[in-house]
């Protein structure tokens, strides 16, 4: 989704702004897989850290 208003909004901004852009493709999928493997890991490292824990202390420490 993120992609999609990303290039609608870059699309809408060279037409107004009547300036040329390139929007490169091959940018795109990179982008999506470094984003999403960041997310993937930073969401997975605490949730399993939490995941050892007894409920009440892991809800301790927020």
């Amino acid at each position: 989704m993120g992609v999609v208003i990303g290039v609608g909004a870059s699309l809408i901004l060279t037409h107004i702004m009547k300036l040329p852009s390139v929007l490169a493709v091959s940018s795109i999928g990179p982008a999506v897989v470094v984003s999403s493997i960041i997310g993937i890991v930073f969401g997975w490292y605490p949730a399993q850290k939490a995941s050892k824990l007894q409920p009440i202390e892991a809800l301790r420490y927020e």
